[in-house]
């Protein structure tokens, strides 16, 4: 998936800014390029999960499509665990098997990691990120 490092680094500052809770939300694209984020809210409130209000979702997956992309991706952060699906990000991908998850870390905050991956069918499969 192509990415470019001004969208890598707006996940990141969203990371930040949610901290000590994930962030999280989507990303419009089209052919396998990222173009638009979209911020959501956690309305979880939690360092351990996420959750997307589902009107949010709704609204959010509305002004993508009315923009000519699709939902390529979705993303969120772990505050304090490495950059990959954790067995409830594995359990909550059921509905998107089409979607690129992108999991933003920051065990080590000055260093935050950004992971892609597929998860379809309970497995996990690492997704090349072509940050531009």
């Amino acid at each position: 998936m192509k990415i470019s490092q001004a969208l890598v680094d707006e996940m990141i500052a969203h990371a930040r800014a949610d901290d000590p809770n994930e962030c999280c939300g989507l990303i419009g694209g089209k052919d396998g390029e990222a173009i638009t984020l979209h911020r959501t809210e956690n309305t979880a409130h939690s360092p351990l999960r996420y959750e997307m209000d589902p009107m949010e979702l709704y609204r959010v997956y509305t002004a993508i499509e009315e923009d000519g992309q699709e939902v390529i991706s979705i993303y969120h952060s772990h505050t304090r665990t490495k950059a990959y699906p954790s067995q409830t990000d594995i359990n909550l991908a059921k509905g998107w098997p089409d979607a690129v998850y992108i999991i933003v870390s920051l065990e080590v905050p000055e260093e935050p990691v950004v992971n892609g991956f597929w998860i379809r069918d309970g497995g996990v499969e690492d997704v090349d990120l072509q940050i531009q």
